[in-house]
C-alpha cells in the first residue's frame, strides 16, 4: 500500500467524574473532518475549572479547523489553535470575578496523512503504543517532572511528594503561553492515547499497554483505563481518548 495513503482512524473518548470530585472539570473534544482531538483538565474552583476546559476545547476545534485550507503548515495550524484557546480562556477569566484565576491543561493531536502531531501544556499526556509497546509522548509542565528532569528529585521522590497537582504551565492563566509540539509518523495498528492525570497517577506506560492491549475494541479499552483509576482510587477526574489507525481499505 502507498505509504502517502491516509489511514482511517478510529476515536473513542470516556470521562468519569472519579471517586471523591462531586463535579467533573476533565474535558474533550474532536472534529474528525479536521482531524483534530484534544483533552483538557480543567482547575480554578467551583464551576471555573469546568469553564476553562470547555473553553478550551471548543477554541482549540474550532480555531484549528478554522485555520484549515491555508498555506499554514500543520506545526504551525496547532500551535496557533493554542494559542488562541489560551487568549479566550485568559480573556473570559478576566472578564469574570467568579472565574479569576481558572486555567486548564491541555494535550493535543492532529494528523496530517501519515504524520502524527501532538500539542500540550501541563500534565495532561500523550502515549503512542506501537507492537504491545507503550512510550509517553509528552514531558509533564509540572514542578516534580520538572525537578526529576532536572537530577534534583528521582522518581520514586517525586512520586511519594504531595506536590502532585502543582504544574507550571497552563492554558488561561496568562497573556501568553509556550506549547510543546512533537510529531511523529504512523502505522497501521497504531493506538494513540490522550488522558488526563486523572489516570496516570496510578498507571504507567507498561500498564496503559497491557489494558489497551487486553481488550478486543476500542470501547472496551478506554472504559478498562477508566475502571483501573477507579479500583485505585480515582481521587481526581479520569478522561481517556483513544485513536486507533487503521489501512484506509478497510473502509466500509
Amino acid at each position: 500500500m502507498d505509504s502517502s495513503t491516509e489511514l482511517k482512524i478510529d476515536v473513542v473518548a470516556l470521562t468519569d467524574v472519579g471517586c471523591v470530585r462531586t463535579n467533573n472539570e476533565d474535558g474533550f473534544g474532536y472534529d474528525l473532518a479536521s482531524r483534530i482531538f484534544v483533552v483538557c483538565d480543567g482547575m480554578g474552583g467551583m464551576a471555573a475549572g469546568e469553564v476553562a476546559s470547555a473553553t478550551a476545547v471548543k477554541e482549540i476545534v474550532e480555531k484549528f479547523s478554522e485555520i484549515d485550507g491555508t498555506e499554514a503548515s500543520m506545526e504551525d495550524r496547532l500551535y496557533r489553535a493554542i494559542l488562541y484557546a489560551n487568549q479566550q480562556v485568559y480573556q473570559l477569566s478576566q472578564g469574570r470575578e467568579e472565574l479569576r484565576g481558572m486555567g486548564t491543561t491541555l494535550v493535543s493531536a492532529c494528523i496530517d496523512g501519515r504524520r502524527l502531531l501532538i500539542g500540550n501544556v501541563g500534565d495532561s499526556r500523550a502515549y503512542f503504543l506501537r507492537g504491545g509497546v507503550c512510550a509517553q509522548i509528552t514531558h509533564d509542565h509540572s514542578f516534580l517532572a520538572e525537578q526529576v528532569r532536572s537530577g534534583s528529585m528521582n522518581l520514586e521522590e517525586a512520586q511519594a511528594s504531595p506536590l502532585q497537582s502543582v504544574i507550571t504551565r497552563a492554558i488561561g492563566t496568562g497573556e501568553s503561553v509556550e506549547p510543546d509540539i512533537f510529531t511523529g509518523d504512523l502505522e497501521p495498528g497504531d493506538i494513540v492515547l490522550l488522558t488526563s492525570d486523572g489516570l496516570t497517577r496510578y498507571a504507567d506506560a507498561k500498564m496503559i499497554a497491557n489494558t489497551i492491549l487486553s481488550c478486543t475494541t476500542l470501547e472496551q479499552a478506554c472504559q478498562a483505563l477508566i475502571d483501573r483509576a477507579k479500583q485505585y482510587g480515582a481521587v481526581d477526574n479520569v478522561t481517556c481518548l483513544l485513536l486507533q489507525f487503521l489501512p484506509s481499505e478497510e473502509t466500509a
